[in-house]
C-alpha cells in the first residue's frame, strides 16, 4: 500500500515540476513588475475604480462651500472680487458663529477697494485661515495682515499620471514646520471637542487626533513604488455621492438665502466655483457626478480632506490603509499559487477558464468590501494579471499539455499491446488452436508435431521482430497471420486482397473443405482513413476469415465482399459453416465493435437462418470529421510512429 502511495506521490511531484514551473516564473515576473513600479498604473485604476462604486454617503453637514461663481463675478462686476466683497462676506459669516473660515483665495496682493477693510477683518478674526504656497514653481505668499498661527499651505502633489490622490498634512522647511490648508481648519474643529493634534504612536512620525492616527504614505504605500513621500502624507479617501457638500454663492450669503443654522459651529470654506477660473484637481472620477469628468474645484479638493480627518475621528469613517509589504507580496505569491492549482485540478480548458473567472470575481468582491469595511487597499491588479496568464493560459496549458502527453503515452502502449495481441492472435494462436485440435484427435504424428512446433516457434520470434522492427523504423506496414508484410501506403481495397489471399491460403482445418471462394473489394475513397484504421479494418478481416477457419466445421462457400451503397462501405465475410455457437463476447468482438464506433458506423455479427455466419462492418465513406478528431488521429498517428 505504502509503495503505491510514494508512486502517486512521486507522480504528481512529476507533474507539478513541468506543470507548476511556467506558473512559478509568471508570478516572479509579475512581483519583479510591480517591485519597479511597472504595475502602478493598473493598480491606481483598481482604487479608483473601488472607490468610484462605492455606496453613497451623507452630505458632511460640518462642512459649508461658499462658491463663488459665474453669477457672483458678473454681479461685483469685477474680477478677481475686490477685497472689501471679501471683507463684507466674512463678517456677515462671523455673525452666525462658525468654528472656523478657509479662504482658499490668494490675497496677498491688494485688490482694491476695500484692501484695508480686509486687514482689520483678519487682524480681528481668529478663526481665518488663509493659504500660501510653499513648494515650486508655484510659489505664492500668505496675506500679510495674517497672524502666523492662522496661515497653512495648499500644495498637492500629483501621481505620475497627474491625478490626485494624496494630501500633504506637513512639510518641514528651513525656518519652522508648517500645517496644511486641511489639517489647520480640521484641527480648529476638533479643538472645540477637546480633541487635540499630536504624534502618533505606532507610527511617531505620524499624526493623529485622539486614538486615530492618520496612517502615513510612505514612497511603496500599496501600488506606489519609489513615490515622493517628502513631509507628512495620507491616501485621500474621496467622500462618496452625488452631493457631498452644502454649496452656497456669494449672492446666496449676500441676500441671506440659506439656513442660518448650516453656518453656526460649522467649517465655513471660501473658494472659487467657476470654470471660467483654472482652479481644478483632477481627482481620476473617484467622486461620482462631476460637471468636469474626474474634476473637482480646489475649495472642494481641500474640504474632502477636511471632512477625511473630521469623520475618522469623529464617526470612525475609514482612512485608507496598506499592508506591509511581506503581506502584499505573500498575498500574492497564495493567489498565484491558486491560479496554478485551478490549471492542474479543473482537468478541462473550458473548466479552468470558468474556474479562474469565478475566482477573479471572488477576489474583485474581496479586495472592494475590504476597502469598503476596513480602509485597507490590498494588490488587485497584479493577481488579476496572474490568473489571467497562469490560470487561463500558459500554467493551464502546460498542465493539460503534460496531462494529454500522459495521456497519449498510454494510449500509445495500449495500441502496441492491441497490436502485438492481434498479431498473436491471428498467427501463431491460430497455429497453435490446430495442434491442439490435431493431438487432442491423435491426428498429427510425432515428427509432424515436432515441425509444427518449430513453425509455431518461428512465428513467435518473427512478431517479436517484426512489432520491434516497425517500432524502431516507424514503418507503415502490417504483418499478417501467415507472415506476409503489407504496406499500409495502398488503397484499402489492394490491402484487403492481399489479406484475403494471404488468410485462406494458411492450414487452417476448416479451410481445407472450401469449394466455393468468392471475394469482390470495390475500391474506396480513403482520404479520411488514417494508417491505424486501414490496419484495423485488415485485422478485422483477417480474424473474420480465421473464425470462419476455426470454427465453421464442414465450410464449403466463403464470400468476403466489399460493397458501396448509398454513401456507405460495407466489409461482410459469410459462410454455410455451423459458426460459433456462443453468445460470449470476446475481444475480437469487441474490438470490431469499438472500430465501428471509431469510423462512425456498426458492426454485427449473426447466424443465418439457413445456416452459416454473417460478419459485417459498415461504415460512411465520406465521414465528415471535426477539427478535434482530426487532430485527435493527427497526433495518434504522429505518436504511434514515435
Amino acid at each position: 500500500m505504502w509503495q503505491g502511495i510514494w508512486r502517486k506521490y512521486k507522480d504528481e511531484i512529476s507533474i507539478w515540476r513541468v506543470g507548476a514551473l511556467p506558473g512559478f516564473i509568471v508570478i516572479a515576473v509579475i512581483i519583479i513588475a510591480r517591485l519597479t513600479g511597472s504595475l502602478q498604473f493598473l493598480e491606481w485604476i483598481t482604487l479608483d475604480t473601488f472607490l468610484r462604486f462605492r455606496p453613497s454617503e451623507t452630505i458632511d453637514k460640518r462642512i459649508v462651500i461658499v462658491g463663488i461663481n459665474e453669477a457672483d463675478i458678473q454681479s461685483v462686476g469685477k474680477y478677481p472680487i475686490p477685497d472689501r466683497e471679501i471683507a463684507a462676506l466674512i463678517k456677515k459669516l462671523q455673525k452666525y458663529k462658525p468654528r472656523a473660515i478657509g479662504l482658499d483665495l490668494v490675497r496677498y496682493i491688494p485688490v482694491e477697494p476695500g484692501h484695508n477693510e480686509l486687514g482689520e477683518v483678519f487682524k480681528e478674526s481668529k478663526n481665518i485661515y488663509g493659504i500660501e504656497k510653499i513648494l515650486l514653481p508655484n510659489l505664492f505668499y500668505p496675506p500679510p495682515e495674517l497672524p502666523h498661527k492662522q496661515i497653512s499651505f495648499s500644495d498637492v502633489i500629483p501621481d505620475k499620471d497627474g491625478k490626485y490622490r494624496r494630501m500633504i498634512l506637513g512639510i518641514p522647511t528651513d525656518e519652522e514646520y508648517k500645517h496644511s490648508f486641511c489639517l489647520r481648519l480640521a484641527e480648529a474643529f476638533l479643538s472645540h471637542e477637546g480633541i487635540t493634534l499630536e504624534n502618533g504612536i505606532r507610527d511617531t512620525a505620524a499624526m493623529r487626533f485622539g486614538s486615530t492616527e492618520l496612517p502615513r504614505f510612505l514612497p511603496n504605500t500599496g501600488g506606489y513604488v519609489g513615490t515622493d513621500a517628502g513631509g507628512v502624507q495620507i491616501l485621500l479617501n474621496f467622500r462618496s455621492g452625488a452631493e457631498r457638500f452644502r454649496t452656497l454663492s456669494l449672492n446666496d450669503i449676500k441676500t441671506g438665502n440659506f439656513n442660518p443654522q448650516w453656518i453656526g459651529d460649522r467649517i465655513v470654506m471660501i473658494g472659487m466655483t467657476t470654470s471660467s477660473t483654472p482652479d481644478f484637481i483632477d481627482t481620476s472620477a473617484t467622486v461620482p457626478g462631476l460637471i468636469h469628468d474626474g474634476q473637482v474645484y480646489g475649495v472642494e479638493f481641500n474640504a474632502h480632506g477636511v471632512s477625511q480627518i473630521i469623520s475618522a475621528v469623529l464617526d470612525g469613517r475609514s482612512l485608507i490603509n496598506t499592508w506591509p509589504h511581506n503581506w502584499e507580496y505573500l498575498w500574492i505569491f497564495c493567489w498565484g499559487f491558486f491560479g496554478i492549482s485551478l490549471g492542474r485540478f479543473t482537468q478541462s480548458a473550458w473548466k479552468n477558464f470558468v474556474a479562474v473567472g469565478v475566482a477573479s470575481v471572488c477576489l474583485i468582491a474581496i479586495g472592494y468590501y475590504v476597502l469598503l469595511l476596513w480602509g485597507l487597499w490590498i494588490p488587485v491588479a497584479p493577481i488579476l494579471l496572474i490568473l489571467a496568464i497562469n490560470g487561463v493560459g500558459l500554467s493551464a496549458f502546460a498542465f493539460y499539455q503534460y496531462d494529454q502527453g500522459l495521456k497519449s503515452q498510454i494510449v500509445v502502449r495500449q495500441r502496441a499491446m492491441e497490436m502485438a495481441f492481434t498479431e498473436i492472435h491471428n498467427g501463431p494462436l491460430q497455429t497453435l488452436a490446430t495442434l491442439l485440435r490435431g493431438v487432442q484427435n491423435q491426428e498429427l504424428s510425432n515428427d509432424e508435431l515436432h515441425l509444427r512446433l518449430q513453425t509455431l516457434n518461428v512465428e513467435i520470434r518473427e512478431i517479436g521482430e517484426f512489432l520491434t522492427q516497425i517500432t524502431l523504423k516507424k514503418e507503415e506496414v502490417l504483418r499478417l497471420g501467415s507472415g506476409l508484410k503489407i504496406d499500409l501506403n495502398h488503397p484499402i481495397h489492394q490491402l484487403l486482397y492481399e489479406v484475403y489471399s494471404s488468410t485462406t491460403e494458411r492450414k487452417i482445418p476448416y479451410f481445407q473443405t472450401l469449394k466455393v471462394k468468392v471475394r469482390s473489394f470495390e475500391p474506396i475513397e480513403e482520404q479520411n482513413l488514417s494508417f491505424e484504421e486501414k490496419r484495423e479494418l485488415c485485422q478485422f478481416l483477417e480474424e473474420a476469415l480465421c473464425n470462419v477457419g476455426k470454427h465453421a466445421k464442414g465450410v464449403t462457400r466463403l464470400y468476403a465482399t466489399g460493397t458501396k451503397k448509398d454513401g456507405w462501405y460495407t466489409l461482410r465475410i459469410k459462410d454455410n459453416g455451423p459458426g460459433i455457437c456462443s453468445s460470449y463476447e470476446n475481444k475480437g468482438t469487441k474490438q470490431s465493435k469499438d472500430l465501428a464506433q471509431q469510423l462512425g458506423g456498426f458492426f454485427k455479427r449473426e447466424t443465418l437462418s439457413s445456416q452459416g455466419t454473417l460478419c459485417e462492418l459498415t461504415w460512411p465513406m465520406f465521414q465528415k470529421k471535426s477539427l478535434l478528431r482530426k487532430i485527435k488521429h493527427r497526433l495518434k498517428n504522429f505518436f504511434q510512429k514515435k
